[in-house]
């Protein structure tokens, strides 16, 4: 009995060590991969959605429309795709403010392309992809954070996009505290969707 529990209490450690190693190698591709992006052109760039306060973007979206019409006045796109519908009833969706955003800051309206319906990353991508046929757009930049980045390219190579990441050059997650959690959030909602298939 002894020996029993012994081995079954070593085969539990190792078992844990490995989930350990996996899960910490899991967070340093998530890490990496956004740091790592090389810069590229591509038809257009897909925003992914972040909250919208009212009529404004959240400190987190309006550095990734930041970024979009960074690459749109860099010439390294012709059209930003702004992803998101509205978080609350009677509030504007999360694409219209990041439309008004880009305008404002001297993307033409005829440049900007909205899907107002979305909530989560998998449906941002579906979505935009939808837009996509229509208009002769086939690359993409996707515009997120860093650590988003290996999830959202992933997702959008899944449903068959030619996609490139494109990751903020800054980020609102700026404390070790902030942007440990979410590296571990990040990591987790990875490895759900690559080997559950959940698309949150």
């Amino acid at each position: 009995m002894k020996f029993h529990q012994s081995s079954v209490w070593r085969l539990s450690l190792w078992s844990l060590m490995l989930l350990t190693c996996g899960y910490g190698f899991a967070a340093w591709q998530v890490y990496r991969f956004g740091a790592d992006a090389p810069a590229a052109t591509a038809d257009a760039a897909i925003v992914l959605g972040a909250a919208a306060w009212g009529s404004r973007p959240s400190p987190v979206y309006r550095e990734r429309l930041i970024e979009a019409v960074s690459l749109y006045k860099a010439h390294k796109i012709r059209w930003i795709i702004l992803t998101g519908g509205s978080r609350q009833a009677g509030y504007p969706s999360e694409a219209i403010v990041g439309r008004h955003f880009c305008v404002s800051e001297g993307v033409p309206l005829g440049a900007t392309l909205m899907d107002e319906a979305s909530r989560t990353t998998w449906q941002n991508l579906e979505q935009a992809k939808a837009l996509m046929g229509p208009r002769g757009i086939w690359s993409v930049l996707v515009v997120s954070d860093p650590f988003h980045m290996r999830r959202a390219i992933a997702m959008a190579r899944d449903l068959g996009m030619q996609a490139l990441p494109a990751p903020t050059a800054s980020s609102r997650f700026r404390t070790w505290a902030t942007r440990g959690k979410f590296l571990w959030r990040e990591t987790w909602l990875y490895l759900a969707y690559r080997f559950f298939g959940m698309t949150a």
